[in-house]
């Protein structure tokens, strides 16, 4: 029997308890029913390797789950208890801490892993026993005229992952006596996979939009952040960008029993050559906060053969330097925005946190991308142009059908004067009327020399369709024919070298679209 024990531990202002496997239960069992379970092994059996077996992902989701995951749309239940992790991810089998205030009296955290489970998009893994809740400190300006705010909060609970604990992203739900709910979202990794999909999750973005304290990288109580921390709980729920971005796109490949893991763009930064180790990297939301670290780690696995999917838009646009913390690594994200503010701007202009596209290292996301970010906010049909191409294969669509609204907020497209691949095909053309510009928002698919191919869907509006369980025959409603398309391009992306197997075809002059400026495609 898994069986998990409580290590008491003074700490300043809080009670840090330390959840390992060695006294009381509070693990549910591995249908998910929340009664005690266990994983058993044998001798020195990998307790990891039936992660990494063909047929895991829907054996895992075929399990029991539920909604209780699920938190309401309720600003004052949400503000009865805050959290933050010490870590955006951890590789399976390592511990995290989380730091947690509340008034109530008490508190406890469940940890679901998010999926399809028959439909009900999550499964309790873990839950833990009671806590006293702790009244921790307001949040405090770093002293600095960077104007970055943090919750310097004591440890509140330390959690042991194990083998009962499968490779995935995971909300943790607080709640509290008082009726309280919360959300701290943790990814859980597994840096031995050889999956052929890799999820990456967008943390850095969430973080720049993120205002708790006083500031964000856009606004604050006396301006904009130029530093801004993880050291802090995110505003709203809790859940920073994932629903709405990321948990439909998780919902779907997970639906589809599909081979793959997941890890964090600050893991890309971090330990980017493991992209090598798979297919396909797949963002499934707004990707927009970049170090140059993350670009070259990106870049590097395409020019290895390694397949790209954006299922957003704006992406790789901010270029951004990460920073430890007293808490850990990479807990600070840097954006000056403006050049000559930039203490890096004497010493390295290459790390100068302008945009990609702006001196005095220019790198326009379009060469990596394909597209280019133009205006937001903007609603408008999505318009398929292409639809003899590969990825609509089965889906139904066809040349001209629009999909309603799917466009927005934000859009790129294929812009003259940039870098953009030659070979570059559009597979939709989406009339957008953007502040008085009238222009186009367009879905597109490009080969690079090294096999690989790369997908952008330059909207918002792509992700959020996908949490729908769709019948096994050919699709009718709309939803489902994007559903078809998304996994047609998983699937082959999933075989190996997609541009390969599907290689472009440029059709910029039957769309009008000016290929000036373009390049050939990157080089491996």
């Amino acid at each position: 029997m898994a069986l998990v024990g409580v290590v008491l531990v003074a700490a300043i202002g809080a009670l840090f308890l330390v959840v390992g496997r060695s006294g009381g239960s509070s693990t549910p069992a591995a249908d998910g029913s929340g009664e005690p379970g266990s994983t058993s092994t044998t001798g020195s059996q990998d307790p990891y390797a039936v992660y990494r077996t063909a047929g895991w992902v829907a054996e895992e989701n075929a399990k029991p789950g539920t909604k209780d995951w699920t938190i309401p749309d309720d600003k004052a239940m949400w503000e009865k208890i805050r959290g933050y992790g010490d870590a955006t991810s951890v590789d399976i089998g390592d511990p995290f801490t989380i730091r947690v205030s509340t008034k109530a009296p008490t508190w406890h955290v469940s940890a679901y892993r998010i999926g399809w489970y028959g439909g009900q998009g999550g499964r309790l893994v873990w839950r833990s026993d009671e806590q006293p809740g702790v009244v921790q400190p307001a949040a405090v300006k770093d002293p600095a005229a960077t104007k970055t705010w943090s919750a310097p909060w004591a440890p509140s609970l330390t959690v042991q992952t194990d083998a009962t604990w499968p490779p995935g992203q995971y909300l943790l739900r607080l709640e509290s006596s008082d009726g309280g709910a919360t959300f701290v979202p943790i990814v859980i990794r597994d840096d031995e996979s050889h999956s052929a999909l890799l999820l990456q999750s967008a943390v850095t973005t969430w973080q720049a939009y993120n205002g708790w304290g006083g500031a964000s990288l856009y606004q604050g109580n006396d301006g904009r952040a130029d530093v801004v921390s993880f050291d802090r709980p995110y505003t709203g729920n809790g859940s920073g960008e994932f629903l709405g971005r990321e948990y439909e796109f998780i919902y779907l490949t997970e639906r589809l029993g599909l081979d793959v893991s997941y890890w964090t763009d600050i893991d890309l930064h971090e330990r980017g050559q493991l992209a090598l180790n798979h297919k396909a990297v797949v963002i499934p939301g707004h990707d927009e906060y970049y170090s140059v670290e993350m670009r070259q780690n990106l870049e590097a696995a395409r020019d290895a053969g390694v397949n790209l999917g954006f299922f957003g838009a704006n992406n790789i646009y901010r270029r951004i330097r990460l920073e430890p913390s007293s808490v850990g690594p990479a807990r600070h994200e840097v954006n000056y925005r403006d050049a000559s503010r930039d203490p890096m701007s004497a010493t390295d202009p290459t790390r100068v946190t302008t945009s990609f596209r702006e001196a005095p290292a220019a790198n326009p996301e379009s060469s990596l991308i394909g597209n280019y970010y133009e205006c937001n906010p903007v609603k408008a049909d999505w318009v398929v142009v292409d639809a003899g191409a590969w990825m609509f294969e089965g889906s139904g669509f066809v040349n001209g059908e629009k999909v309603p609204e799917m466009v927005g907020n934000e859009y790129d497209r294929v812009t003259a004067g940039v870098p953009t691949p030659s070979n570059i095909q559009v597979i939709a053309h989406s009339p957008v009327d953007c502040k008085g510009l009238k222009s186009y928002a367009d879905s597109t698919w490009y080969s690079a020399p090294s096999g690989a191919g790369v997908f952008s869907a330059g909207t918002f509006g792509w992700s959020p369709q996908l949490d729908i369980d769709c019948p096994p025959a050919p699709a009718t409603e709309q939803r489902c024919k994007l559903a078809k398309v998304t996994e047609n391009i998983l699937r082959a992306f999933s075989d190996g070298p997609a541009g390969a197997a599907h290689p472009s075809v440029s059709n910029l002059s039957t769309l009008g679209i000016k290929a000036a400026g373009s390049t050939k495609p990157p080089v491996d």
